[in-house]
């Protein structure tokens, strides 16, 4: 397959430009919710039409501008009804007052709270209306609201598992073309589900298929570029799918309605839903299949777009007793394979374990440190863009890196540069909040380093056989770090500093066990796992063959030294 790597330019250009463009519409849904499920500020809403007014004692015409003077959520409300009613308001019960406005009576022994049966208050300065405002999804509640972000991720978790093991059994084409279709059917019929059930369920849907797009196409890129290009095209995967949280940050900023901006975010990559289908699959999957006659198809249409004039003969790209075969008739389908062929030896179990760590950790880390970038205060929808635009140095910094230190030797020092990080966070007194603020955006920064990294190097660990079943069941440990990273942040509670503290000690964890891996820097994909094991041997010759090298020289040393005089 080297000669089909050497004529990569203008072909593989779009079809890696055509591919990473959809990776924008799955960063827009797995960031959509921050501002669809937001929760604005409420207070039960009373009977009846209210005539005035009072927080804090000071009376006002209207509920729009109680917003401004509401500063904690142990704050009331005073209402008084145009029938002359006087109902004391708080977030989630309202309590009718017996004689007067003053305050003083709303803690008055004996009174008897009733439920906001009439609904609610919201504040719509910054959001017209989100699915908490539409259904009221506060108080008892609530915990509806919070569920929507992790049964997404349960989906995200799902489709990467699911999709990542179909691709490698009917092609990485067909799989694509159906999870991005999806994509924008499920995106737009999430704006018009009637009920928080309803809209619950086509999420789920739509992260399966998003997810599912987001693993294949890190092997689609893979597949189709050559070594000098590959570490940036993947890795600049994930900046597509940065802008995608940008642009989830600029339409959130210019639409407030939650359906109509639903919308709006599904339709933006429509324009690869209609020319999808142009896609080929790659030659690296149709060689794994016994498909020669496909790979030479494809190999004369790159030919003819990158307009070169050397003509290429499937005989010279394989070795004897397969180009002997495609000559006649394609030989029987290669095996099919499952999650257990990634543990079917000792060192490839250990090398999937290792990696799966890395993910998980990654993940975590990642997340972790963007939960509590929260509390930096400002404009949420700056903030959110910024996050999405931060992430787009980093890994330029990982590509210069990994081309020049390698995969491995890029990994190691970032996951404990994490580590160290997060030590420092846990040394600095809590008073010095910009120091603790730069920490905590440096670590962020380490760690989205491994995050781009391990998606590239996991698919070059493995062979083409079982590399989307690989990067699917990587990305499913990542999927069960976001949804574990919310539950680390809980853990303040206990100790402020706790989530460093575990984030620091699987970051280290991870970074030592990443020595054990081989170095993938300029070597070619695998298409068999006996070619993955064969790599395995040469890394383990090559440490023995060292250990022996140095065992000799330490004996000559101390042979030498035993000649020595007496001093």
């Amino acid at each position: 397959m080297n000669a089909v790597q050497q004529t990569q330019h203008v072909f593989q250009a779009c079809i890696y430009f055509a591919s990473a463009f959809q990776a924008i519409s799955c960063g827009i849904h797995y960031l959509a919710s921050v501002f669809i499920a937001v929760t604005p500020k409420y207070v039960c809403r009373p009977p009846g039409n209210a005539s005035l007014i009072s927080i804090n004692n000071v009376s006002i015409s209207g509920i729009d501008e109680a917003w401004g003077l509401w500063t904690s959520p142990n704050d009331y409300l005073v209402s008084q009804q145009d029938n002359g009613d006087i109902w004391e308001l708080s977030r989630c019960s309202r309590h009718k007052l017996t004689n007067t406005l003053d305050p003083a009576n709303s803690y008055e022994e004996n009174r008897t709270l009733h439920s906001c049966s009439d609904g609610y208050w919201y504040d719509h300065t910054n959001v017209d209306s989100s699915i908490v405002t539409e259904w009221d999804l506060v108080c008892d509640r609530e915990w509806l609201a919070k569920l929507v972000q992790p049964t997404f991720m349960l989906g995200v978790l799902i489709g990467a598992m699911f999709f990542g093991d179909i691709a490698d059994r009917v092609g990485r084409r067909p799989i694509m073309w159906i999870t991005s279709s999806c994509q924008f059917i499920f995106g737009v019929v999430v704006a018009f589900t009637f009920d928080y059930y309803s809209f619950v369920v086509v999420r789920f849907f739509l992260a399966t298929v998003s997810s599912g797009y987001l693993v294949v196409v890190f092997v689609y890129v893979t597949e189709y570029v050559g070594i000098k290009a590959r570490t940036w095209a993947s890795i600049h995967i994930h900046a597509f799918f940065a802008v995608g949280v940008m642009i989830v940050a600029l339409v959130g900023f210019l639409v407030r309605t939650w359906w109509l901006y639903q919308i709006i975010l599904s339709v933006i990559t429509l324009p690869f839903v209609l020319c999808c289908w142009m896609l080929p699959e790659t030659p690296f999957w149709l060689h794994s299949q016994g498909k020669y006659k496909e790979v030479e198809d494809i190999i004369s249409t790159m030919e003819k777009w990158n307009r070169v004039s050397t003509s290429y003969n499937l005989a010279e790209l394989l070795p004897v007793e397969e180009a002997n075969t495609a000559s006649g008739q394609e030989i029987q389908i290669a095996k099919k394979h499952n999650l257990l062929h990634l543990f079917h030896s000792w060192s490839f179990a250990r090398r999937t374990m290792s990696v799966w760590l890395i993910w998980f950790t990654s993940s975590l880390g990642y997340y972790v440190f963007a939960l509590n970038s929260v509390n930096l205060g400002g404009n949420e929808y700056v903030n959110l863009f910024l996050s999405g635009a931060v992430e787009i140095p980093s890994y330029i910094i990982c590509c210069l890196c990994m081309d020049k230190l390698g995969r491995r030797n890029t990994l190691v020092p970032f996951l404990l540069l994490s580590t160290v990080f997060c030590g420092v966070i846990m040394l600095i007194p809590e008073d010095y909040s910009t120091i603790i603020i730069v920490m905590s955006m440096a670590g962020k920064f380490s760690i989205g380093i491994a995050f781009g990294l391990i998606y590239l190097y996991t698919a070059e660990l493995y062979p083409t056989v079982v590399r989307s079943l690989a990067v699917g069941s990587g990305s499913m440990m990542c999927r069960i770090g976001s949804v574990v990273a919310p539950f680390c942040v809980y853990l303040t509670e206990v100790w402020i500093f706790m989530p460093q503290l575990l984030v620091g000690i699987v970051a280290f964890i991870s970074g030592i066990l990443t020595l054990l891996l081989p170095e993938t820097l300029g070597m070619p994909l695998m298409n068999t796992m006996e070619e993955a094991a064969e790599m395995q041997k040469k890394k383990e010759s090559a440490r023995k063959s060292l250990s022996e090298s140095n065992g000799i020289v330490m004996e000559k040393l101390q042979s030498s030294s035993t000649d020595l005089p007496d001093v």
